[in-house]
């Protein structure tokens, strides 16, 4: 399929079926990407760039897991828990991050803690919902089992309602991490001087398609392999997902 692709897009480089401005050719995106790997561009070079914007996603997202997974199962386990944070996890889910970037911007500044909350609030909300969804799928007749067993509450939770949990918890983080690493992007498109989502919108106005390219092709790379991540870590802590 790559190849497929690439032997499409130099297609259209050789029969000219678009201005070298809107398509570079695959050859010239390389080679910018091999400069832009040593070379700074608007301060540092790629890896730089890149690491910055990894950063951002994944101190958010650690954030998002250690308070959104420990809601989720209250509000999955106590009903007053999930009256009190559905109405606010319902409001901020479905709202786009740039409708609240400028309210962060004036409380939090133009630095990190601001893009940090950004990204935080594009995270959490799947990690509550998903994880009280696989409270509420905990088979009742494992409940009863246990507790007819003499189980206590602390081992129910730990031995029945978790581990029941850890495929609603995983693919919620899956989700999440997936938000994440997308509204990086807008958080990088105001107020900052770095990042990936900066670089793009740079080279946009500097009608660099050649870094455009080199931009996109890195941040699509980089969340294939995020997923592949997450998807690999699931399959080691969760192994019986899809198995009868």
């Amino acid at each position: 399929m790559l190849a497929v692709v690439v032997i499409g897009w130099q297609a259209i480089r050789t029969f000219d079926l678009a201005p070298e401005l809107f398509v570079p050719a695959p050859g010239r995106v390389l080679e910018r990407f091999l400069v832009f790997l040593v070379e700074p561009y608007q301060g540092y070079t790629l890896p730089v760039h890149l690491a910055i914007t990894m950063a951002r996603v994944l101190v958010a997202f650690a954030l998002a897991a250690v308070t959104g997974i420990p809601l989720g199962l209250a509000a999955g386990m106590w009903g007053p828990v999930h009256v009190i944070s559905e109405p606010i996890v319902n409001f901020i889910r479905p709202l786009p991050p740039l409708a609240y970037l400028a309210l962060l911007l004036i409380w939090l500044g133009f630095g990190e803690p601001s893009k940090i909350a950004l990204l935080y609030l594009a995270a959490v909300p799947p990690l509550i919902i998903n994880t009280r969804a696989g409270v509420l799928n905990v088979r009742w007749e494992l409940l009863g089992a246990a507790r007819a067993l003499g189980a206590r509450d602390r081992q129910v939770f730990l031995h029945v309602v978790l581990p029941a949990s850890l495929p609603f918890i995983f693919s919620g983080a899956r989700i999440s991490l997936a938000f994440t690493y997308t509204t990086v992007v807008a958080a990088e498109l105001v107020a900052t001087s770095s990042g990936m989502g900066f670089v793009t919108l740079i080279a946009s106005e500097q009608l660099r398609s050649d870094t455009i390219f080199v931009g996109i092709i890195v941040m699509g790379v980089t969340g294939m392999l995020l997923d592949a991540i997450a998807a690999r870590t699931e399959r080691r802590f969760v192994p019986w997902i899809g198995r009868a």
